[in-house]
């Protein structure tokens, strides 16, 4: 816990690129699906805490909320966001993970008691690491954050469930998780859209946090991409083609993972193993600096431990 606490920290403090402010715009992605894109950089006060991308999907019968947002004033803009697209009432939340801008705005909507469904995993993982990821982003937020709880899925699934509801089914597939223990898919097969939560980062370098566990993550990611969609939603960047989320995702981890295992069959010690990382294809991206070793240090244990 001290270990997952004192790197959660760091995940906070130590980027200081200024933050962009979070406005609530949906961004359509096709017919009934639309994005909220936020801030690639730090989580900060400016953006809310919204360093990430949520959706949601009109069915014809009532609207889909993905991911519930940081807060409840948060989810209360999301949800005055989807009354300027649609009258139609929110008729279900997904959280598709455990990090904190995922469910923490689920108190709002359980209040108007909608049901919140997530895998069974991220409900335990929220569980165990909630009052973590509520007082991070309280100290971010400050003044913002009042009348946010920790509110758990009131439904959750083990590996797949179908949602029928108006002109859409939505699966929910549960492949392993990886960078939250819960990760799921949310996949619309007749769009050929899938929200994909923190499975994909685009538009910046991921983060691999001490609940991460690479091997499961490429395995969610094959998963996701065995589905061949059309668009990606991805828990951070905008919306994306499936090659651009492979090489900015899928590539980069395994290019670490590659490495590490390598390393340690080698014998190298940690510190050889991150400064014989070649990795510079993907120094272009935001916060690689800031992330690059971090990143590197996590996946070296990971591998140690197997």
């Amino acid at each position: 816990m001290k270990l997952f606490s004192t790197f959660f920290l760091s995940i906070l403090g130590l980027i200081t690129s200024p933050a962009r402010a979070w406005d609530a715009v949906p961004q359509r992605v096709l017919e009934g699906v639309y994005a909220f894109v936020g801030d690639t950089g730090p989580r900060s006060a400016a953006n809310e805490g919204m360093n990430a991308t949520t959706g949601f999907v009109v069915t014809g019968d009532g609207v889909v909320v993905i991911d519930s947002g940081s807060s409840k004033q948060v989810a209360q803009k999301i949800e005055a966001a989807i009354r300027q697209v649609t009258p139609q009432p929110i008729k279900l939340v997904i959280n598709t993970g455990g990090q904190d801008h995922r469910w923490l705005g689920n108190g709002h909507f359980a209040d108007q008691n909608i049901p919140i469904i997530a895998s069974a995993a991220t409900k335990a993982d929220i569980a165990d690491r909630g009052g973590m990821w509520a007082s991070g982003m309280e100290k971010t937020l400050g003044p913002a954050f009042a009348g946010t709880r920790i509110q758990l899925p009131t439904r959750t699934f083990i590996q797949r469930e179908t949602i029928a509801l108006g002109s859409e089914t939505l699966e929910l597939i549960y492949a392993g998780g990886g960078h939250t223990p819960g990760d799921i898919i949310v996949w619309l097969p007749d769009k050929r859209v899938a929200f994909s939560g923190d499975l994909v980062f685009v538009d910046r370098l991921l983060g691999v946090l001490p609940v991460s566990k690479v091997k499961d993550w490429l395995a969610s990611f094959d998963a996701l991409a065995a589905l061949n969609p059309q668009w990606i939603v991805p828990g951070h960047g905008t919306p994306t083609p499936l090659n651009k989320a492979r090489h900015e995702t899928r590539d980069y981890l395994a290019l670490i993972y590659g490495h590490m295992q390598k390393a340690v069959v080698a014998g190298q010690n940690m510190q050889e193993a991150i400064r014989t990382l070649e990795d510079r294809a993907f120094a272009s991206l935001p916060i690689y600096p800031e992330l690059r070793g971090q990143n590197a240090n996590r996946v070296y244990l990971e591998v140690e431990s197997e």
